[in-house]
């Protein structure tokens, strides 16, 4: 009853009274507010009135605080409640077996009734619809691509007919089967939830939830690969760009869906424009549809601005059907169907859907690239923001006006299109009121020609959608979107084992290669250096980048070419600049490392300048007149030195790591001038192509190269410091570490002036070090982030012991060296043993195999023998500790295998750290461990390193302390002595 007719009978309104001055806030905000709360602390409040019990013994709520607590697998006890005390060991506490609930007059909630509602109510009304959905069977691959394929969804009948699935994928069976088989649990929010199947039918059964938990699995295969035997890719989805990757390597494509009546999917797109093709095999599932850029009443789009994240606010599929399909008129209704056991449903690319489960139901989905979609795969997957809210919200996306501009412009398509910017940085396109879009006439046909409606005023042609991208933010230096199926390097390398592998597919790939990183623009760019160098012309095979580094590089007949552009034109200038300043140094002392590392055959600076190209050689000496146009150059810098070498590096370094949270610093000239280096190309193949194909012995060798050329390397002599590079910016450091109310240094007395750099720069990543892991977030547990300020040290001078040593001049127990700092798998070069002399001699020199594989890829050299010959890319060299070093091979290369680390340990032979007479002064025993300095580097890394970890030892992921985690992954390094 609501308060007036709890008045009129007599019963008072319990509200004013219970709630106090939360009274002015309506349901919905209290139920959001109490989720923040602990198990016990709602136990608590629920004593303080009437109302408050209400409030605080909601099954939604529980449900929410037992799905952000859980660690492990789940197992549903009856009730949210209940399961949600059992996880936080209360139920002998709180558990009230012989009292019934408490039940109340005078107070009502619309708010709570509608969510009782939504959890009880039953769907065999909604068996019934129009079916504007097609239903074919028997359509040919011919038909399904001239008519459906990127067109429009259709139901097909009959393509499971011949699957096992079809008769043993029923509840009984699987529990049978599969009872103890744990499987992902699909919820709203972001943490993974998993569930023995036994337990999960056992949930099934017993629930009465609004949105009920739902398995839909992408591992499956993996935990129960009898499953896979019982089904096949109907013929008309056989094409999948994604088939030229491994299976670990291609973004989540399958899954297995099982859930219970009410649980469903709430409208979203699927993940980087994809199509996908449903299989049903149990029960009866009802599917709504709207057209591409048509966003369904009640759902809101966030664009971020930054990176082009897009993400969905949308009522549950249940919710949906129930509160906001009924304010539809005809003509607005989405297409729809009821999906029946043994139906497959095809979705095309950037279609919006909603499913909602009539019943219990099992099928089974993937979602697929072809030569169709391809494009607009890329195109969302390509770095800014605008072009993906057009993708997702179509028209909506524009703000005020953009519609009449986009308009005016729908038929000139052209560079030249432009709209104002948007200025927030979380873009939202809010759902238009049913008939009020732009450029919306009614049909008078009904909802067959529902699909066409939105495309009066929208075009989801792939012209049309690119016009909104910004050409200027290229995939190698702007931000990647989190939201992307694909990390930015597993794309690049996808694009290029897609040019090598489908040779007939060429023309659709490059078109898709320009739209996600520019590549046109890079190919004119090689070009002109060619030119300049009087080098081949790029031959078809060479005309897109290749690998899965950071910035432009190609593989010609005998060279390598590398352009350099991430993170803008200061970063690149000194990339190139460092680099050559190291080959330098390491042709003067006449390092065995040379013989391991390609020669360089030229460098130099490609620009723009009024429209045209043009190029001039850079041996990293002096300051060419472009850069010192850019306003660029160092200060106090000679002639004769590198002006853009090491030491001015960590300049930069540091700026960024201190100032850059007080000033931002702008690239300059980033967009039209871009540093490059030519090499000698090495032949054979790169360790990532071959890991799977070594060897152990091969694998051991590798090893043992690498720890001989990081000695080499570490042992390598490195410029002087140059005091007066940072005079000019010490006054800046020191207020910037006031103004954030940190020391500037402590003890900054001993600390040599060679580590002081180092030292703030660790100091600074361990400011923010919990904001950032929380960012990061799964796998790195929540309860090891809220410990880690307590875990890292507060003296970094101290945890490197800064040791007073003769004269009284202050001395780090090792010295500062030359860091690699990525050595990963894709660069390590081998070749055939029967080709070179690998690890004796000159490798330069050996007789070397003409490689057969072109840009590296091809499916060759299995049953071989091969062994290390060159290490690669020297752009991100830095100096520091040489501890450093071993985070990428320990995680990358080795992928934590301790029996690996402890071989290159024996190779390597250098002391990382010779402790001084006196203990440890931070830290005691701690502070003693090379194993705590590692796991400190791990985790102030700007890169996810403890993903990495975390995704390497599952079982750490219930570790109680960093100490756990430290000695499991980092124990070997205590063991070693290094060698004098």
């Amino acid at each position: 009853m609501d308060n007036s007719q709890a008045q009129a009978l007599g019963s008072r309104d319990r509200r004013p009274d219970s709630l106090g001055d939360l009274q002015v806030l309506p349901d919905e905000t209290l139920c959001a507010i109490l989720e923040y709360l602990t198990p016990r602390d709602l136990a608590r409040l629920a004593c303080v009135s009437s109302v408050m019990y209400l409030l605080c013994n909601e099954e939604p709520l529980w449900m929410s605080l037992c799905l952000k607590t859980l660690n492990g697998p789940l197992q549903y006890k009856g009730s949210w409640k209940k399961t949600a005390c059992h996880l936080e060991q209360l139920l002998n506490e709180y558990e009230e077996p012989s009292r019934k609930p408490l039940h109340f007059d005078g107070f009502s909630s619309l708010f709570l009734y509608r969510r009782l509602y939504r959890s009880h109510t039953t769907l065999c009304g909604f068996s019934f619809d129009n079916g504007t959905v097609e239903r074919k069977k028997d359509l040919t691959l011919e038909e399904f691509y001239h008519q459906y394929d990127g067109k429009k969804p259709v139901l097909l009948t009959g393509l499971a007919d011949t699957w096992p699935a079809r008769h043993s994928w029923i509840i009984d069976q699987l529990l049978l089967n599969y009872g103890d088989t744990t499987f992902r649990i699909s919820q709203r929010g972001p943490r993974k939830i998993l569930m023995k199947f036994k337990h999960y039918v056992s949930y099934m059964k017993l629930q009465h939830d609004e949105d009920p938990l739902y398995i839909f699995d992408d591992k499956f295969g993996e935990v129960a690969p009898g499953l896979l035997k019982d089904y096949n890719v109907p013929h008309l989805f056989q094409e999948d760009f994604f088939d030229v990757l491994e299976r670990d390597q291609r973004p989540p494509f399958r899954w297995l869906i099982i859930g219970p009546e009410r649980s469903g999917a709430s409208w979203h797109v699927d993940p980087a424009l994809t199509s996908a093709w449903n299989t049903l095999l149990c029960g009866r599932k009802r599917w709504a549809f709207y057209p591409p850029g048509r966003v369904p009443l009640g759902a809101t789009v966030h664009v971020n601005e930054e990176d082009g994240d897009v993400n969905v606010e949308t009522p549950s599929s249940l919710q949906w059907w129930l509160d906001f399909y009924p304010l539809l008129a005809d003509d607005d209704k989405p297409i729809e169907c009821t999906q029946l056991p043994g139906e497959t449903i095809f979705v095309p690319s950037g279609w919006w859907h909603c499913v909602l489960n009539l019943e219990t139901t099992i099928a089974v989905t993937q979602n697929f690239v072809n030569s169709k979609n391809f494009e607009f795969a890329c195109l969302d997957m390509a770095p800014g923001y605008r072009h993906k809210g057009v993708c997702r919200a179509g028209l909506l996306a524009l703000e005020q006006g953009s519609f009449e501009d986009a308009d005016k412009n729908i038929f000139c398509i052209d560079d030249s299109f432009s709209y104002p910017d948007l200025t927030r940085k979380d873009k939202r396109a809010r759902n238009q009121e049913p008939g009020d879009g732009p450029n919306h006439e009614k049909t008078t046909n009904g909802a067959s020609r529902r699909y066409n409606m939105w495309k009066q005023g929208f075009s989801y042609d792939i012209n049309f959608l690119s016009m909104f991208l910004d050409k200027e933010k290229d995939h190698y230096s702007y931000p990647w979107s989190s939201g992307n199926c694909m990390g930015q390097r597993e794309m690049r390398d996808w694009l290029s084992k897609l040019w090598v592998r489908k040779p007939g597919m060429r023309e659709v790939i490059w078109k898709g290669a320009c739209l996600a990183l520019n590549a046109d623009k890079w190919l004119e760019c090689l070009a002109e250096i060619c030119a300049f160098h009087n080098l081949p012309s790029p031959t078809d095979d060479e005309r897109l980048p290749v690998g899965t580094g950071s910035n432009p590089v190609y593989l010609m007949q005998n060279t390598a070419i590398k352009i350099f552009v991430e993170g803008g034109l200061e970063a690149s200038i000194y990339g190139l600049g460092t680099e050559l300043e190291f080959y330098n140094i390491l042709c003067k002392v006449n390092s065995p490392l040379k013989n391991h590392i390609p020669d360089v055959l030229a460098s130099g600076i490609l620009y723009l300048e009024n429209g045209s190209y043009k190029v001039v050689s850079w041996d990293g000496k002096g300051v060419p007149d472009v850069i010192a146009e850019s306003n660029l150059s160092p200060e106090n810098c000679k002639v004769d030195e590198y002006p853009f070498g090491v030491w001015s590096k960590k300049q930069f370094e540091y700026r960024k790591a201190v100032i850059s949270i007080h000033e931002s610093i702008v690239p300059a000239g980033s967009t039209r001038i871009w540093p490059y280096i030519i090499t000698k190309r090495c032949k054979g193949k790169i360790f990532a192509q071959l890991r799977d194909r070594l060897s152990w012995e091969d694998t051991l060798s590798l090893a043992s190269f690498l720890g001989e050329q990081l000695r080499n390397l570490h042992l390598l002599p490195h410029p002087p410091f140059n005091h007066s590079i940072f005079s000019d910016i010490e006054p800046k450091l020191q207020l910037a570490f006031t103004n954030d109310c940190m020391e500037a240094v402590p003890n900054k007395s001993r600390i040599p002036v060679e580590w002081e750099i180092f030292i703030r720069t660790l100091m600074r990543k361990k400011k923010d070090v919990s904001i950032r892991l929380s960012k990061w977030g799964d796998p790195i547990p929540h309860t090891l982030i809220e410990k880690v300020d307590e875990y890292i040290p507060d003296d970094f001078a101290k945890l490197l012991n800064v040791f007073e040593g003769e004269n009284g001049l202050n001395k780090v127990c090792k010295p500062c060296s030359w860091i690699h700092s990525d050595i990963m798998d894709d660069n390590i070069h081998m070749e055939s043993k029967s080709g070179s002399l690998c690890l004796s001699g000159n490798a330069k020199d050996a007789d070397q195999e003409d490689d057969d594989s072109m840009n590296g890829y091809n499916e060759g050299g299995k049953g071989k023998s091969w062994c290390p010959s060159h290490i690669l890319d020297f752009s991100d060299l830095s100096l520091g500790d040489p501890i450093c070093d071993l985070i990428p091979i320990y995680f990358d290369v080795f992928r934590g295998d301790q029996s690996l680390l402890k071989q290159f340990l024996e190779s390597y032979k250098l002391p990382f750290n010779k402790m001084p007479q006196h203990e440890s002064e931070e830290g005691g025993e701690k502070g003693g461990r090379l194993s705590y300095l590692a796991m400190c580097y791990c985790i102030l890394h700007e890169e996810n390193i403890l993903g990495a970890i975390f995704g390497i030892w599952n079982e750490l992921r219930t570790a109680k302390s960093w100490e756990e985690v430290e000695l499991k992954v980092w124990e070997e390094l205590n063991n070693y002595k290094g060698f004098t």
